[in-house]
Order: structure tokens, then sequence, then C-alpha cells
């Protein structure tokens, strides 16, 4: 009996992965839980074990495609294994799955709740990537989009389908051309929102995979003010109707003589499309305080060896600021709030993300209830999911469902940054470099001396759509007083 091998959804808001590794060829034989192939997502790469023993008779994508969760991906059986296409679908069910699926538009990975699957719409779909197609060679379009192998993961739009090859309903695929197909395929959620603003998607440039248009791409348009306006009575023709632009692109560079040109990983890609939805979507705003970390610093001098015997893990500042930041966000919860539309969503658990530097990019791994651990349990939790994070050894969980992030570019010697907020977050506070400076202090007495403390900046960018610049003064405030009074139970 064959065993069908699907693409996992890997957490909470993914809808897609790319094959990086096949670990197993067609023909060898696979054991219960063995690791068969690698994904990569913007969030983490894994090994995918094998659902049952066998023999990998079929392999139906190819490294580097992209391929939407529950999609049949490999087949497990017993006897020898088999090159072979898989077996033609009839034409039914075909037209059916085109209809009801197109690759999803390329987001970034968020942890809210997934909308419904919208019901599918009566416009005729359009063909699938090459690597996508399980048609007949016999139905394949004459002109087909290029593959988007380059892109991991998306926000879920809806229940996540297999993708077919099957031409339009229409007949009409000879006489488009890709640049058409690649607009017209987005996800559900994107064709939904087109639907229902009167939007024709295959008018916008999309920022997305291959042209694809994103979420971004049509709320930025919708927000622009462009889809209220009428649409013209005649339809100009192509020489003279320019596409509709969504956010604005940077023009190509070319390489010179001696450049050496290298693709942007997938991690990269998602980084990208986050950091600049992120600008689009925000309105950013900073304030940088300077704050005396003396007493925190003496504090851990003293008690960084024992704490290490006592617990099994090192003492460092961050556990003391992100229980400073909790105890702030508790008193000021709009900092621990997400937008939705014109709603206001306080998140009901403190949930910190740490960026984690890694040599090919930047993770975000997230301390559940952290407002809920100790300055032991924060240490922990911390150097546990750092440790993991270099090592790839995250799970999807352990990055979605941040509600306010932490960044220490400290680390590295930086005086301070205005880092830009993780959506849908509604702001970020970045740690700089805790370092000697002499200061101006204030004895018992009433006497100004002049004395060396251990000082750091900090700076928290917010979101000013929702956060008043006296509120961001107010929270950064009592951080400050929280972490230079000094009153810490270890």
């Amino acid at each position: 009996m064959a065993t069908e091998v699907v693409m996992p959804q890997m957490g909470e808001s993914i809808a897609e992965g790319t094959i990086t590794r096949w670990m197993k060829k067609v023909g060898e034989r696979v054991e219960r839980d063995e690791p068969l192939f690698e994904i990569s997502t913007d969030k983490v790469d894994a090994e995918i074990p094998s659902p049952a023993a066998g023999t990998l008779q079929e392999v139906r994508f190819k490294e580097g495609d992209t391929v939407e969760v529950n999609t049949v991906v490999a087949v497990i059986g017993e006897g020898d294994g088999a090159s072979a296409p898989a077996p033609e679908a009839p034409a039914k069910q075909e037209a059916t799955s085109a209809a009801q699926s197109a690759a999803p538009a390329s987001q970034a990975a968020v942890s809210a709740p997934a909308p419904p699957h919208p019901q599918a719409q009566q416009q005729p779909s359009t063909p699938a990537p090459q690597q996508r197609a399980a048609a007949p060679q016999s139905q394949q379009p004459a002109t087909t989009a290029p593959t988007t192998g380059g892109t991991s993961v998306t926000e879920v739009s809806g229940s996540p389908r297999a993708t077919a090859g099957a031409p339009p309903a229409d007949g009409t695929h000879g006489a488009r051309t890709a640049e058409e197909l690649r607009r017209t395929r987005s996800s559900p959620l994107v064709r939904k929102i087109a639907a229902e603003h009167g939007i024709d998607i295959s008018r916008l440039e999309g920022t997305g995979a291959s042209g694809r248009v994103t979420k971004n791409d049509i709320l930025s348009y919708i927000e622009s003010g462009a889809a209220a306006q009428p649409a013209p009575s005649v339809p100009p023709s192509a020489s003279e109707a320019p596409a509709m632009r969504g956010p604005s692109q940077a023009t190509p560079v070319q390489p010179g003589e001696g450049d050496r040109v290298e693709p942007m990983t997938v991690m990269r890609k998602r980084i990208a499309e986050h950091m600049v939805m992120s600008q689009r979507t925000s309105a950013h705003v900073a304030t940088v305080y300077e704050i005396d970390m003396t007493r925190v610093h003496r504090l851990r001098e003293q008690n960084k060896r024992e704490f290490g015997e006592r617990t099994g893990t090192k003492l460092s500042y961050m556990p003391f600021i992100f229980q400073a930041v909790t105890q702030a966000i508790r008193k000021f919860p709009v900092f621990n709030s997400q937008v939705s539309g014109d709603q206001i969503i306080y998140k009901r658990d403190i949930n910190l993300g740490m960026a984690v530097a890694l040599d090919w990019g930047l993770i975000v791994p997230v301390i559940k209830r952290a407002d809920e651990l100790s300055i032991a349990g924060l240490a922990r939790a911390a150097n546990d999911l750092a440790e993991r994070a270099r090592a790839k050894q995250l799970k999807p969980d352990e990055v979605a469902g941040g509600t306010f992030t932490i960044t220490n570019p400290g680390v590295f010697g930086g005086l301070f940054g205005t880092p830009i907020i993780n959506q849908p977050q509604v702001a970020i506070l970045g740690v700089g470099t805790i370092e000697k400076r002499a200061r101006v202090i204030t004895t018992e007495e009433g006497d100004d001396v002049i004395a060396i403390r251990q000082m750091a900046y900090f700076a928290l960018s917010f979101d000013h759509r929702i956060i008043d610049g006296a509120d961001a003064e107010r929270f950064l405030s009592y951080v400050k007083e929280i972490l230079e009074a000094g009153h810490w139970q270890i």
C-alpha cells in the first residue's frame, strides 16, 4: 500500500515550504521517521521525517521548488521505485483544483490566526508553475509563469490545496503573457480583497516572487486611494495603459565587470519583504534614553558564578532588561497590542521576541509569557532559544506569537540604532552597548560629583498610529526607573 508524503505545515500562518534537499533518491529504502527531505522557511530550516517505512517510489518536486502545505511531494510504497510522473487526474478534478488554488502571495510570516478560505472566484484560473503541475502534458499551456523556487513561506490565506496545472477554463491561455500570469497568481486572501474593492489584480505590479501581488501590495494600493477612482469606460491599449503600481520598486542594478552576483537565500528574501512591509505599514517614530546600568552590572558580577552553578546557564544583562520591559508593558498595555483595521487588539500574554543574529540572517525566537518568569527562568529560556536558533533546531511555534521584540545591537559594540518594528507588533526596543562613561551624579548630601558609571542607550521604535509620543516617553522612562533602582531577586 502506497503512502503519500505531504508538505507539512510548519507552524501557524505558514502556507508554503521550499524543498532544499532530498535525502533519499527514488528507489532507495527509507525507514519510518528517518529524515526524508529538508525544507526551508523564513523562520526555520527543518528535516522532514518519513511517515512510513518502504521504498521511495516517486518524487514529485525537485530541490528548490516551493510547494503549498498539504500537497503530495512524494510517494512511499513497497517494491522498486519508479521515476515516472504522477498518474493523470480526471479532467474534472483538475479543473476543480485549478479553480480553488493559486500560489499564495509572499508575505512576512505573522502570528495572527488565518482567515477563512474564501469561495472560489468566478474568474478563470491561471496556470500554475511547472514544478507544481500534475496535469497531462497535452494540457500544458503554451506560456507558463516562471518557477518560484526562491520563495519559502507565506501567510496562510485559507485551507491549503494542491495546485493543479490545468489551463484556464475559457481556453484563452494562449493569448496571455507570462507577465499577466505572474500578476494574476495570488493568494485567496488577496483575491478576496481585490473582489471586495473591485480591483483587477492583473493591472497591479506586485513585489512578491515572480511579480506576484502580495497582501501588502494590494492594501498599499487601496490606501493610496487609487482603488476608489472609477475605471475608464474603454480600456486603453496595452501600449497606452501602464500597470498600476503598488509599492515603489528599486531600479534593477546591473553588475559590473568583476562583480560577484549571489542570489538571496530564502530567509534573506523574507527578511527583506518583512522590513519593507513594516516601513510601509507603521508610522515609525523613535526615542532614545540613556540608562545607568551600574547596579545591574554590580549585581550580575557578584552573582554570575553562583548563578551558573545553581541554574546551569549563564547570567547576562538581558534577563534584567526582559523583566523591566514586561513590568512596563503591564503598566502600559498599548505596547503589547496589534492593529487590525480600525481596531486595537490588546494581547493577553506578553510574549517577548528576542532578535538573534545568525551567520545567514536574523531570527526572532519568542519567550512565551515572559512576565510569569523569574530572572533565572528568563535566562534559561533566552540562552536555550539562542543556542538552538544558531543550531537550526528551533520549532516553528517558537518563532511565532511574539507581542513585543527586543534587539541587542550593543553586543557588537553599537551605541544605539532605531530598529524596524516586527509586524504585527507596535514597538521594538534596541539595547546599545553597556560601557563605562563619565556621568554627573548627585550624592545624598546634595553634592554633584563626576563618577564612572556603566551606561547604555535604549532606543524605542513605536507605531505612531496608536502610540503617542508622551506614552512612549512614559514607557521608556519607567523601564529606566526599574533598571536604575536595582531591586532584583535572582
